[in-house]
Parts: structure tokens; C-alpha cells; sequence
């Protein structure tokens, strides 16, 4: 890349102005089909996890489903319009596999194919690139009903699936990305609960992480098959930058580092699982789920590497002494089911603000760090930041606008960070601000709003916020607004 040009460099706060992004460089945003689209049992959509999960009482604040959310499957026309406001030169959303393949496996729902292509199709009539997302979360309930991704079948129905829309979209879709966030889908999913299907199984997470990971692969080889266009090949996980807290941080971060971030790329990019990952999860599974012939699956070469990133984490080595605590007052807290194999082991402690409103704290440094990292890992691997972002309380002003500086303020902050990556020689094709939308957030329903675009959740109307203006500055010159 050439053309990266900084006016000030160095600054602590990562405020820096007269920034030039390289040309070419992709500045989008990004949106997921449960938490925006709606239509939840229109048109041959069968139900997935989230809505059996959002329907459970006390599963989701106030009760909160996707049912309707932002409505976008009715309303995706003018989505698209905002979308060219804004300047977009490639939107990632996600597809959802029971509009697809309602039961999973088996019959397909033309409908299904046919909204998704007519959206591509708005897409590129705009000139904006479509990114398309496989799998973000909504696994198809009958599916969960056989084992979900705790059995080594949903990778069979997840191969068709994606056979199925390469050959539906492969010839105009930009890039596929296989899944968002194996992480989540595995470790909350199936040992924490905190996500959808809510269950309480460590060994399950594991094997979930395993099959995650060859449903990935197997995807990979089943859409450049059926592609008839010329895509590119990606997957995005989102990764924990990891601080260490006292005297076996440096053990705990490896702990942490393992399960959260080396359980994917190893196997991905390396064709294999840590040794370390293995011993220390081997009081809760032998990993016999892996067959022979599974990591070569999995590591199947990608165009791009996605990366989604929104705060850091100190982790320490618990000791069971709960009374101690952080000099903000917080206590530190176990790492639970979350982190098979070390629940007992790992202590997650508070950290410095500020934070957003879901209590993250704002460290744009990490997302420089990881993109260094990441690329010093794996040299030759192009790398995408997939999302970022930050909700916050947003006010609406008498004249209906919102003004939303604490995002801008985080949004420039990252995106200067981003920035410095590149001076540094990090291989990063573009950035995708989380979220277009004000949306369905998963467990915390409508009440945590990471939009450029405020919502309004009885009107459906939407009001681009400062944050989104200030965006589309950024994506129509290249250059970090004043």
C-alpha cells in the first residue's frame, strides 16, 4: 500500500489529525440478519437458536426478540440508500442460514434466495461491495435439536448450506467470510449460556470450537466450487488482546490466549491445535472429536483475515480470595464456563476507564497492538477490521438530531490507531464500523445502541447521528475528518 501520510504522529491519545488512509482502502460498516432484519417467521423463515433463546424468559432484557428489530427485510431499499449517503464502499452483513435451508438440512426456501439476491444486486447497483456473511449466530433450531455444534452433523449441513449460496450468489458477491466469532458461538453458546442455545457444557464448547472451525474449512472448499464470480475468502474472530495482572499473569495471559485466540488461528492458519491448548484443557476432553483428516480441512487459504476488536482484558491466576480488589472497587471474577479447562484457574479483573455503555473500557492501543501482532504472526496474511465500535447512551435533541461525540471521539481514536498499524507496515485492506444500525444487541436487547444510524424502535424511523456524518467525511476523501 502506498499513501499513508500523518500530519502529527505520536500523540498518547491517539488523537491524530491530517491522516490519509491508502487508496483503495475499504471503509465500510457491517450489520448481522437476526439483529436487524425482522420478518421472523415471513416467507419460509424457520426459527433459529435466537428466537427460541429470545423467547425464554430471562434470557434477554425486557424480553426483547428479533422479531421485528430494524425491520430491515422490508425495508432494505431505503437501507441501501442510507448506505450510499454515506459514502460505503462495501457493506458486510449476514445471511440467515433458516431463511435459507429452514430446517437446517433438506429443503431450500427460494425466498430466502431470492431476498438475498435481490440485496446484493441493490448493492452493487450502488457501487458498494457486498461482504457476506455465512453464519453469525443463528443457527437453525432443528439443528440445535441434533446436538447443534457440539456434534460433528451441523458441519455436514453447514457444508450444503454454503454449497448452496455459492451457487445462488457466487457470481456477484465480493468476499465470503464463513463465520463471525467462533468464539462466541462456542464458548457462550455451549459452556457460559450467556448466548444462545444457553447451554452449560465445557466439553461441549470444545467440541463446538472444533467444529466451528471445520465447518469453516469444509465451507471454504464448497464455495470456491460453486463461485462462479471471483471471490475472496475470509473468516473473522474476534480476538482478546490480553493484559496480565500480578505475579502469574504471564501464565494466565498464555491460559486465555490459547482458548480464545490460538484455538482458532492455529488450526486455520497453521494447520493444527496448540499443544498447550490441548493439555490444558485435557481434564475436560480428550479432543477424539478431531478425525484424521480435519486440519487439513480447516486450513484452507483465505484472501483476508477478519478482525473484530472493541476493548482489552487483564487476567490474572485466581486464588480464590475474593476480597480482594482492584483500586476502583471492582472485584475480580472467576473465568467461569466460558474458559473450559481453566474456569478455576483464570481471574478476569477490572480494568481503567473509560468505558462505553456496556462497560468495556476504550483502549484504542490495543487495536494497534493486535494488528502488529497479528501480522508479525502471520506475515503474509492480509488483515480486514471486520468491526469496531462502541455503544453509548445517545440522547435525541429537540430538532430530532443526536448528537453522539463520546463515538466519534472512539471512532477517530481507532481509527487513528488503525492508521499507525499501517505506518508500520500491517497489511490492512479496510475497516467496518459496528453497526450501520441501532439493533436487536443479543442478550441485552434494545437497550445498548452501537449505531451510526439511531433507530427509533417504535417508529422504525432512522436519523444518521453526528458519528455517521462524521463517517461518511472519512469514506468519501480517505482522510480522518478534523
Amino acid at each position: 500500500m502506498s499513501r499513508v501520510t500523518s500530519a502529527v504522529v505520536g500523540s498518547a491519545d491517539y488523537r491524530d489529525s491530517g491522516l490519509v488512509f491508502p487508496p483503495g482502502f475499504t471503509f465500510g460498516s457491517a450489520t448481522a440478519s437476526y439483529q436487524i432484519e425482522g420478518a421472523a417467521a415471513e416467507d419460509g423463515r424457520g426459527p433459529s437458536i435466537w428466537d427460541t433463546f429470545s423467547k425464554t424468559p430471562g434470557k434477554v432484557w425486557n424480553g426483547d426478540t428479533g422479531d421485528v428489530a430494524c425491520d430491515h427485510y422490508h425495508r432494505w431499499e431505503s437501507d441501501l440508500d442510507l448506505m450510499t449517503d454515506l459514502g460505503l464502499g462495501a457493506y458486510r452483513f449476514s445471511i440467515a442460514w433458516p431463511r435459507i435451508v429452514p430446517g437446517g438440512r433438506g429443503d431450500v426456501n427460494q425466498a430466502g434466495i431470492d431476498f438475498y439476491s435481490r440485496l446484493v444486486d441493490g448493492l452493487l447497483e450502488r457501487g458498494i461491495r457486498p461482504v457476506a456473511t455465512l453464519y453469525h449466530w443463528d443457527l437453525p433450531q432443528p439443528l440445535e435439536d441434533e446436538g447443534g455444534w457440539a456434534v460433528r452433523s451441523t458441519t455436514d449441513a453447514f457444508e450444503e448450506y454454503a454449497r448452496i449460496m455459492g451457487e445462488a450468489l457466487g457470481d456477484r458477491v465480493h468476499t465470503w467470510t464463513t463465520l463471525n466469532e467462533p468464539w462466541c458461538s462456542a464458548y457462550l453458546g455451549y459452556g457460559q449460556g450467556g448466548h444462545a442455545p444457553g447451554r452449560h457444557e465445557p466439553a461441549a464448547a470444545l467440541a463446538a470450537v472444533h467444529h466451528l472451525n471445520l465447518a469453516h474449512g469444509r465451507a471454504v472448499q464448497a464455495l470456491r466450487e460453486t463461485s462462479t464470480g471471483t471471490p475472496q475468502y475470509s473468516i473473522t474472530l474476534n480476538f482478546h488482546v490480553l493484559r496480565g495482572h500480578g505475579d502469574g499473569g504471564a501464565e494466565a495471559v498464555r491460559r486465555a490466549d490459547a482458548l480464545a485466540n490460538r484455538a482458532f488461528t492455529h488450526p486455520l492458519l497453521k494447520g493444527q491445535y496448540p499443544a498447550d491448548l490441548l493439555e490444558d484443557t485435557a481434564s475436560v476432553t480428550d479432543w477424539a472429536f478431531v478425525q484424521d483428516g480435519d486440519l487439513r480441512a480447516i486450513n484452507q487459504p483465505i484472501d483476508v483475515l477478519g478482525v473484530n476488536y472493541y476493548s482489552t482484558a487483564t487476567v490474572g491466576l485466581w486464588d480464590g480470595a475474593s476480597a480482594k480488589q482492584m483500586n476502583d472497587g471492582h472485584k475480580p471474577t472467576a473465568g467461569g464456563t466460558a474458559w473450559p479447562g481453566s474456569a478455576d484457574v483464570l481471574e478476569f479483573v477490572a480494568q481503567p476507564g473509560p468505558y462505553t455503555a456496556m462497560g468495556w473500557n476504550i483502549a484504542p492501543e490495543g487495536l494497534e497492538e493486535l494488528l502488529v501482532s497479528l501480522s508479525e504472526q502471520f506475515p503474509h496474511q492480509p488483515l480486514m477490521v471486520t468491526e469496531n465500535g462502541a455503544a453509548f447512551d445517545d440522547v435525541v435533541a429537540p430538532d430530532g438530531s443526536v448528537s453522539d461525540p463520546e463515538r466519534l471521539d472512539y471512532l477517530r481514536r481507532h481509527f487513528t490507531a488503525a492508521h499507525r498499524a499501517l505506518g508500520r507496515g500491517v497489511d490492512l485492506r479496510g475497516y467496518f464500523v459496528w453497526s450501520l444500525l441501532d439493533n436487536f444487541e443479543w442478550g441485552f436487547g434494545y437497550a445498548k445502541r452501537f449505531g451510526i444510524v439511531r433507530v427509533d424502535f417504535d417508529t422504525l424511523e432512522r436519523t444518521v447521528k453526528d458519528s455517521g456524518r462524521w463517517y461518511a467525511e472519512l469514506a468519501k476523501t480517505g482522510a480522518l475528518p478534523a
